[in-house]
Order: structure tokens, then C-alpha cells, then sequence
């Protein structure tokens, strides 16, 4: 079982939001699809559901095309911004109307998410304030129960405690029920514990595409008096550094070599990567 999507490329007019992208998303995986803002990370999303379609490429779920194929497009589900219900349904009948849609769509447990997250069933989709909206819209992807669940700025709007149950149950979910999940998102931070292969994607290219792990495994950072660390960074890929007064930060693609004394080397996060890949990014 599989998401295989290759060489596609969409256009707006004379702008290309994204140039021959093909990426392979296995079964039972959680991907963290980063980039900055118009990076091509919505417009991806939305092709990949059906709700655009590619000026070129393909894409197939589990060998089937998604053009005009409602049994693949079945096996996706899609959490954004966008509310595809009826402003004036109550939550209620929104947790009934997607049972109709989505066979295996949990019912009993879109009513538990709701008393834990604190989601009102009698009020409307368009009384819902922004953060319950986006809360509304989480329940109904985890309670859908699709091979294939994909998350656009999952926690827009929600408070740091609504936030933390989300990611909780995210994780609940995942090992009880696994399935793939691909999570865009701009906190990094808070979501880099749950991503096992990250996807950054820039100017509508896959800079990167591997396992969290070797991402991590193969960057570092030293720090120390700036004329050491210069003179330790002769030849080597940096990524970024910074200077603080006499002291010199730099973040390095590469393994670590043995480093002089004066000089401290650390680890380095997805979060910290991620920023260091665009400034070099920008630099070129």
C-alpha cells in the first residue's frame, strides 16, 4: 500500500507552484511536510485529494488513479482550513453527514474526541470560533478512519493546551490504529517528536525526503571563540552561523570531525535544520 506521486508540476498562469515533484508514501508512516509560506505544501495537498488537479504528473493510491476515482479518493482524507459542510449544520449532523461518506468513520468515538476537547454538538459549523472550528475539523479526520490521513495546519487557531491533547491523540491513534499520516505544518518544534520521515519542500521542489533520523544524524552544530570556529569550518558545508559578540554559532551538513579544544559541539534539532536549509537556501 502506497502514494505514489510523480512528476507532478501545477500552474498558475506564469506562476509554477510546483516544478516535477514525486514523492512515495508508504503504509502505516508518519511524513512532516515543511517549507515556508507558498512553498507549495496546500497546493500539494489539495492535488493529492482531488481537490485540484496537476497541469502534469499522476498520482496513484494503492495502483489506482485518483482523476475521477472516488474508491481512491475514499481512502484519503484531507483536514484544512476549508469546511466542505453547510455553515448552518450543527456539529451533530456534520458527525452523521460524513458516516455517509466514509464507511468506517467512527461515530462513538468522534463523540468521545468532542467531550475531550470540550466541542459543543448542538452548535453550528459557523458559531464555531476559529480554534473549535479547527477542533471540529480534527475530529473528523481522526474519526474517519482512511488508510491515508493528511493534516494542513492541524492546529491553526487552537491554545497550547488544545494543542498538546492534539498531538496526544494524534499518537493514540497512530499506535492504536496505524495509518499513514502526512502533517504540514509551521511549529515544528512541537510536532518533530511525531515525524518519522521529513519532506521539505521549497519554491515547489523536494529539497529533502528521508527518515527524521539520518536527517538529524548527518547535521551538527559548534560553537565557540569566532576565530577558532572559523578556521575549524574552513572547507566544510555550513549550513548557517551567527555571532554573538566574540562568539560564533554554525550549523553544519556533514559528520562532526574531532574538534579542537575551545570549541563545543552539539546536535541538532528538525526545527534548527529546517531554518538552517532555508538561510542557506536564500544565500543562492
Amino acid at each position: 500500500m502506497s502514494i505514489e506521486i510523480k512528476n507532478i508540476t501545477k500552474d498558475f498562469g506564469d506562476t509554477r507552484a510546483l516544478d516535477h515533484v514525486g514523492l512515495s508514501l508508504g503504509e502505516n508512516r508518519i511524513y512532516g511536510l515543511l517549507g515556508n509560506n507558498g512553498a507549495g505544501k496546500s497546493t500539494l495537498l489539495s492535488i493529492l485529494t482531488g481537490r485540484q488537479y496537476p497541469t502534469e504528473g499522476t498520482i496513484t493510491v494503492d495502483g489506482e488513479p485518483i482523476i475521477n476515482n472516488d474508491a481512491a479518493l475514499g481512502k484519503l482524507f484531507l483536514v484544512a482550513e476549508q469546511n466542505l459542510f453547510p455553515d448552518d449544520m450543527k456539529v451533530k449532523k456534520a458527525f452523521d453527514t460524513a458516516a455517509l461518506f466514509y464507511p468506517e468513520f467512527d461515530r462513538a468515538y468522534a463523540e468521545q474526541l468532542a467531550e475531550r476537547f470540550g466541542l459543543d454538538r448542538k452548535k453550528k459549523i459557523q458559531s464555531l470560533s476559529t480554534g473549535y472550528a479547527s477542533i471540529f475539523r480534527l475530529i473528523l479526520g481522526l474519526s474517519a478512519n482512511t488508510p491515508y490521513l493528511m493534516f494542513d495546519e492541524p492546529v491553526l487557531g487552537l491554545d497550547a493546551q488544545h494543542r498538546d491533547l492534539f498531538y496526544r491523540v494524534l499518537m493514540e491513534k497512530y499506535a492504536e490504529h496505524p495509518c499513514t499520516i502526512l502533517l504540514s505544518t509551521h511549529l515544528i518544534a512541537e510536532a518533530a517528536n511525531l515525524i518519522e520521515q521529513t519532506i521539505i519542500i521549497r519554491n515547489g521542489k523536494i529539497l529533502k525526503d528521508c527518515s527524521s533520523e539520518e536527517l538529524m544524524a548527518d547535521a551538527y552544530s559548534v560553537a565557540g571563540p569566532a576565530r577558532l570556529v572559523d578556521t575549524y569550518l574552513w572547507g566544510k558545508h555550513v549550513l548557517s552561523s551567527n555571532v554573538l559578540g566574540g562568539l560564533k554559532t554554525a550549523c553544519v551538513q556533514g559528520q562532526p570531525e574531532e574538534l579542537p579544544e575551545g570549541l563545543e559541539y552539539s546536535g541538532i534539532n528538525l526545527q534548527d535544520y529546517f531554518i538552517s536549509l532555508m538561510e542557506e537556501e536564500d544565500r543562492q
